[in-house]
This record gives C-alpha cells, sequence and structure tokens, in this order.
C-alpha cells in the first residue's frame, strides 16, 4: 500500500467513525477504498469489519451519558445481536453476495420509512395498544424487535453497510424512547456485532493488517468526533441525517 493510498485509508477510517458513531453506513466509505487499493472483496470486508470495532467502541464511549439505565435493554438486545452477527459472519464465507445484494437496498428503503414516519407510528402503536385494554408495549420491544434485530445483526456481521440505519428504525419504533438515547444503544450493538464477526474472521479469514490498523486509528478518532456532533442533534435534525445517509447507501449498493 503506498503511502497516498495509506492516507487515503486512514480518512476513510476517520469519517467511517464519524458516520457510524451518528447514523452508521461508515462501511459505505472505507469499503470502496480498501478495493481501490487492490483488496480482493473479501479480504476488504473482513479487515474492515475489524478495523472499525474500535471505532464503534469509540462511538460508544461518547455516548456513555445516553447509556446510562440502559444496561438491561443492552444486555437483551445484545445476546440477539450476537448471535446474528455471527451467523451473519458465516453466511460471508459460504453464501454468494449476489443473495444479500438483492434484498440489503429493500431493507434500508424500509428502514429510512421506520426513521421517518417512527413519531407517528408509534403514537398510533402505543393508541391502539391502550384501547385494547393492554399496556403501552414492552419496554424492550417484545418479540418484534428482537426478531429484527436478529436478522439486522446477521446482515451487519455479512456487510454491516446501513446497518445502524436497520437498527435505528426498529428501535425507533418499537421502544418509547428518545432518539438519543436509541442511537446510544445503536453504538453499543454495533460494536458488538463488528466484534464477534472480527473475532470469527481472525480463525478463518486473510486480513490486510495495515489497513485494519489504519481503519482502526482512524475510526476511534471519528468516533469520538461523531459522538461530540450527534449528541448536539436535534431529533428532526438527526432524522435527516440518517434519511441522507440512507439514500446514499442505498444507490451506492445498487451500483455496486
Amino acid at each position: 500500500m503506498s503511502i497516498w493510498e495509506s492516507l487515503a485509508v486512514f480518512a476513510a477510517g476517520i469519517g467511517a467513525g464519524t458516520i457510524n458513531t451518528i447514523v452508521g453506513s461508515g462501511t459505505l466509505l472505507t469499503f470502496p477504498v480498501l478495493l481501490a487499493t487492490g483488496l480482493p472483496p473479501v479480504t476488504a470486508n473482513v479487515s474492515n469489519t475489524l478495523g472499525l470495532v474500535p471505532g464503534a467502541i469509540s462511538g460508544a464511549i461518547g455516548y456513555r451519558k445516553e447509556l446510562q439505565g440502559q444496561r438491561a435493554r443492552i444486555i437483551r438486545l445484545g445476546a440477539v445481536s450476537l448471535v446474528g452477527g455471527l451467523a451473519g459472519a458465516i453466511l460471508l464465507l459460504i453464501l454468494p453476495s449476489d443473495s444479500f445484494d438483492t434484498i440489503v437496498p429493500v431493507l434500508i428503503g424500509l428502514a429510512l420509512v421506520l426513521v421517518v414516519f417512527q413519531p407517528r407510528l408509534a403514537a398510533a402503536l402505543r393508541k391502539r395498544q391502550e384501547a385494547a385494554g393492554g399496556d403501552t408495549g414492552h419496554p424492550d420491544g417484545g418479540p418484534l424487535l428482537l426478531s429484527g434485530m436478529l436478522l439486522s445483526s446477521a446482515y451487519g456481521g455479512y456487510f454491516g453497510a446501513a446497518q445502524g440505519v436497520l437498527y435505528l428504525g426498529l428501535m425507533g419504533l418499537l421502544l418509547h424512547e428518545d432518539l438519543q438515547r436509541i442511537n446510544a444503544v445503536k453504538n453499543v450493538l454495533a460494536a458488538m456485532v463488528n466484534g464477534i464477526a472480527a473475532v470469527f474472521f481472525l480463525f478463518v479469514a486473510e486480513f490486510d493488517w495495515t489497513a485494519v490498523l489504519l481503519i482502526a486509528v482512524g475510526s476511534t478518532i471519528g468516533g469520538q468526533l461523531g459522538a461530540k456532533v450527534g449528541r448536539r442533534l436535534p431529533p428532526t435534525v438527526l432524522r435527516a441525517v440518517i434519511v441522507t445517509v440512507g439514500i446514499i447507501a442505498i444507490v451506492q449498493l445498487l451500483l455496486r
């Protein structure tokens, strides 16, 4: 890797760490850059996954204030996410990419719809539950959220682009919670999924350790930058950022 390629990978790592902390989809920055340096797709993917783990941890630390009081929720959703992430990592090595490429843009599009209409949909869902004489919903989203997080995490372990958008869409709809606190949980879960996938890849895949190091350092810096920016965004602006990044993700995936 030349000095200019190294600088490009490092810069992409900073950008990915920043975007992942605020929304997700940072892989859409780093993955194409790694391919441009000449790395094979699978090597680029697994190197990117491992390199982004420190950035996800950095972003979660930056959101530690919003994580207060959410330990039980993180344990519950984290267990499901770990299973899904490991399953996705296994699928990467045994399935052709076409099988996921077809459905991913649809999943991201659905997640964007959920993000945009989340306040209205969540209010309507709670109103229906109250009218039926039930409570206002499971504090952790119930089986529906667990199922959605399992599938989203499987996708995250497989490739990961816009995984955060999927998380935000699902949790925003099914949890009666502030969007910034949901974003904090998203960062922890993303770190867990990337981490379990990376551990699996260590035993079965080939890494480019220069790329891993550059992305790890860059994404760690970006994670702190993203936390500073993201925590100051009001919900409406944060939703706008999520939708913008999600649309870009769909376009890039369709043009790959």
